[in-house]
């Protein structure tokens, strides 16, 4: 027979555990409203950033540093462009600071493995840039053939234009001096509160499909130069493209949450439903017990 204190305590440690569940669907709720208007607010941006800068390549057509004051990596827009033989490929991997969001970590860094043995088996080098403790943790623990860098943590918690700038100018930086050649962000694609695809976007070198001459403008006038204004332009799309995907993982991370814990607080409200049962089985047949005993003691006096 089960012990009456067991399952009570059990019973109050699942009412505890609900309450946890509840509140952390409640803030989840809150906050993925307001992620998912913002990456769609976003996504427009990109899109006619990247009509821009379609344009902008097709209409300058050489790319030079001739004349331009290059300070970082970043500005120097003409190496960004410049594609190589592939021996060395970093992965930018953005997943979360905290868990009980369901498998969203779990299958980013999946994704991200599977990536590292794609590329170990090309004889790929893979340098790991994990954004996000979950990132961390993982890759610093998990023997790989990969080299890990430095995490950005404290921009997964909100991802902001200045972050994504951060990220942007290391891995310039990275790039340009030859360490890497080839940088792809691995993350999420926010479709709804109920679904992410995880999605791998390629961000250097720069990688813009030159518009066609019909799509261009006829009169197209740069001030100083077609250069400088690319100078300004190319590091803004990269930063954007960082932007964006912080804001999908954003979204997906809190929706994943957001359904994680409310599927916890159903089960946990259906357990609480099956202690209770079993409890009140139980305190019904330890009554019934007990008055056997009485009938028994009584009936044994009376002899």
């Amino acid at each position: 027979m089960p012990n009456l204190k067991d399952i009570k305590s059990r019973i109050s440690s699942v009412q505890n555990t609900k309450k946890i569940t509840k509140a952390m669907k409640m803030v989840a709720a809150a906050k993925v409203k307001k992620a998912e208007n913002t990456v769609k607010a976003a996504r427009p941006f990109s899109d006619e950033l990247l009509k821009l800068c379609r344009k902008m390549l097709a209409t300058v057509g050489e790319y030079s540093t001739a004349g331009l004051k290059v300070e970082r990596a970043l500005d120097n827009y003409p190496e960004l462009l410049l594609k190589r033989e592939i021996k060395s490929e970093g992965l930018l991997v953005i997943t979360s600071n905290k868990g009980l969001a369901g498998a969203y970590n779990a299958n980013i860094i999946k994704a991200a493995i599977s990536r590292i043995k794609a590329n170990t088996e090309s004889g790929i080098r893979t340098i790991i840039y994990p954004v996000g403790q979950k990132a961390v943790s993982a890759f610093k623990h998990k023997p790989g053939n990969y080299e890990l860098r430095d995490g950005y943590i404290s921009i997964a918690n909100e991802p902001t234009a200045t972050g994504a700038n951060i990220i942007a100018e290391d891995i310039a930086e990275d790039f340009v001096s030859g360490k890497i050649d080839r940088i792809d962000i691995i993350t999420t694609h926010f479709n709804n509160m109920m679904s992410y695809n995880i999605v791998s976007w390629e961000v250097l070198p720069v990688k813009i499909e030159k518009a066609h001459s019909s799509e261009l403008d006829a009169l197209m006038e740069f001030e100083p130069s077609p250069h400088s204004v690319l100078q300004q332009l190319i590091p803004m799309y990269i930063t954007n493209s960082i932007y964006q995907a912080l804001l999908e993982a954003n979204a997906s991370e809190l929706a994943s949450r957001m359904t994680a814990m409310s599927a916890a607080s159903n089960n946990a409200e259906e357990m609480i439903n099956t202690l209770t049962i079993d409890y009140n089985k139980a305190r019904q047949a330890a009554i019934t017990q007990e008055l056997v005993e009485i009938v028994s003691g009584a009936q044994g006096v009376q002899k």
